[in-house]
């Protein structure tokens, strides 16, 4: 595959690699000719160059495979997730920012000045900008243990886990973007609208195929993983070197129509 890019050679650390949208984006570098570090809990089938086991619940496994990634990386996609229902509110919160953000920033000093972090956030974040004093409040602590902490004590604030760590995704590129962009860092994030992916069954699951349906934005379908891959790498190359702080709404037209009128969904009803 021809690389239009910018990815021949360079370092790119994939979390979530093993399935769905995070397979597909180590698959899609690796065709481009990036060096891969693949990060999850179960293996990777996809041709990374090197794969580390992390439960990014677990602070101490963060760390240790924070060590084990050799500099300099040259960017980094945040894939892991987990879908809420069945799994707690918190565990939800440590998996999709808390844990996730701790290895980024671990990463940071191994990052190169042009580097590139991009998030896998989800559409499900509309509206963060109502909740903004609660996000701002989580979003200054910065400790994992703390942070931690601070989901056990407010599992009224987390609405299930899912939506919140959503939201806090999507107000966290720009409030910590203004600082990494200072050091020639971007940080950005996708919001996918609903995906098939090995995810999807437990969103059915808990929310009804009905309501995750309302999700689907005027294209009229779910997305695949390739079509949600393919925009974090474009995000993420150093073709997008004037673009940080952003949040690309990647959902088949959802967040346009929704904001201009064209129709709405029973969960954002007061956004």
């Amino acid at each position: 595959m021809q690389d239009a890019l910018g990815y021949e050679g360079q370092h790119v650390v994939v979390t979530g690699a093993a399935s769905g949208m995070g397979a597909s984006t180590a698959r899609i570098l690796s065709e481009l000719g990036a060096r891969v570090t693949a990060l999850d809990v179960k293996p990777v089938e996809a041709p990374v160059d090197a794969f580390l086991e992390v439960d990014l619940r677990d602070r101490a496994a963060i760390e240790q495979a924070a060590s084990s990634i050799e500099g300099p990386v040259h960017s980094i996609a945040s894939c892991a997730g987990l879908p809420g229902t069945p799994f707690s509110d918190v565990d939800t919160m440590l998996v999709n920012f808390v844990g996730a953000r701790h290895l980024i920033e671990l990463l940071v000093p191994k990052l190169t000045e042009g580097a590139s972090i991009g998030v896998i956030s989800s559409a499900g974040g509309f509206g963060w900008q109502q909740n903004l004093e609660t996000i701002l409040e989580f979003l200054a602590i910065e400790e994992f243990d703390e942070a931690h902490k601070w989901c056990e004590e407010h599992t009224e604030a987390l609405m299930g886990g899912y939506l919140f760590s959503k939201q806090v995704i999507d107000a966290w590129v720009g409030w910590r973007g203004a600082d990494l962009i200072k050091q020639g860092i971007r940080l950005n994030c996708i919001n996918p609208g609903p995906t098939s992916t090995p995810m999807m069954p437990s969103f059915h699951a808990a929310s009804g195929k009905e309501l995750i349906d309302t999700a689907v934005g005027p294209i009229g379908r779910y997305s695949d993983a390739d079509e949600q891959a393919w925009p974090l790498v474009l995000l993420n190359s150093p073709r997008m070197s004037y673009v940080s702080g952003e949040v690309l709404w990647t959902d088949g037209g959802f967040q346009g129509a929704m904001v201009t009128g064209k129709f709405s969904v029973p969960w954002a009803a007061d956004e």
